[in-house]
């Protein structure tokens, strides 16, 4: 049964030693999972590996669609466990198929040998930018950009602030809040990759032509308050061939980088022969 927060469908059930089970977030992707809910919960299955460190990095591919209505499985094989590091292959499976699957790395803290970091974009701050909805005033595009307005074009970058009003509670709390997190750096990407090209936008993805997220890969710097505003800052870097990649950044709201992100995407027609019209699974 799919869940009404997305928080939700990253608590994972235990259904044995190495496997769980969680439900799936409904929003609005024809019935198809979104790649960011997936990479959520693989970080939130690998953060089960050794409760004694976080989740550092995680690389997903995601290789078939994953259907809402269904719940999904997730299975681990941990790879090594030591005094600093760990790591496993998290994978989600429905149905009889294997549909995604990340290598997620947990490392512990260490004191600094060096440190420094780039440098938060000068940006309004989230007070003085509108939210995109009323129904989602905890997600602000900076400069007023439309990625549903197919004729507005502008430069291949979104700068949004993000925050989870009231935070996460309960049991792995931190591992969710980097999921939720993860959830948000997916989001806006292929939105930036298509705001140069005039009569290409949101709007009319999966109707005129097929996007969808191959790969996504996070790493997080710094502890993550989600109930904090945060600045995800959206660079394309590339867009040909029916793929597209991109790269961001993510700042909390007094400048220090938190976390990096990159996405591998498709944007493209279309298959010969195969009509957007009732086709639910035509991302991949």
């Amino acid at each position: 049964m799919p869940v009404s927060d997305l928080a939700d469908a990253l608590r994972l059930e235990q259904t044995g030693p190495t496997t769980y089970r969680a439900d799936n977030y409904e929003m609005g992707e024809r019935g198809v999972v979104f790649g960011g809910q997936l990479i959520g919960q693989l970080i939130a299955a690998g953060a089960l590996v050794d409760e004694s460190k976080t989740v550092k990095s995680a690389h997903a591919i995601f290789a078939r669609p994953v259907m809402v209505a269904e719940p999904v499985e997730l299975r681990i094989d941990v790879l090594q466990a030591g005094r600093t590091f760990a790591s496993a292959n998290t994978s989600i499976w429905q149905g009889d198929k294997e549909r995604a699957r990340a290598m997620i790395l947990l490392s512990a803290d260490e004191p600094d040998l060096i440190r420094h970091a780039v440098a938060m974009p000068n940006v309004p701050g989230p007070d003085d930018v509108a939210p995109m909805s009323p129904a989602n005033p905890d997600a602000r595009v900076v400069g007023d950009v439309d990625i549903l307005d197919a004729d507005a074009t502008g430069e291949p970058e979104i700068d949004v602030w993000w925050r989870r009003s009231g935070g996460v509670d309960g049991d792995q709390h931190v591992a969710i809040g980097q999921g939720l997190l993860a959830h948000a750096s997916a989001t806006f990407l292929i939105g930036a990759a298509m705001r140069p090209h005039a009569g290409v936008g949101q709007s009319a993805a999966h109707a005129a032509f097929s996007t969808g997220i191959i790969g996504h890969t996070i790493s997080f710097h710094e502890p993550i308050d989600v109930a904090a505003w945060h600045l995800l800052c959206h660079r394309s870097r590339y867009t040909g061939r029916g793929r597209a990649y991109g790269m961001g950044e993510v700042f909390d709201a007094a400048g220090q980088l938190v976390a990096s992100f990159s996405q591998e995407s498709m944007v493209r027609h279309f298959p010969e022969g195969v009509s957007p019209d009732g086709q639910e699974s035509t991302i991949l």
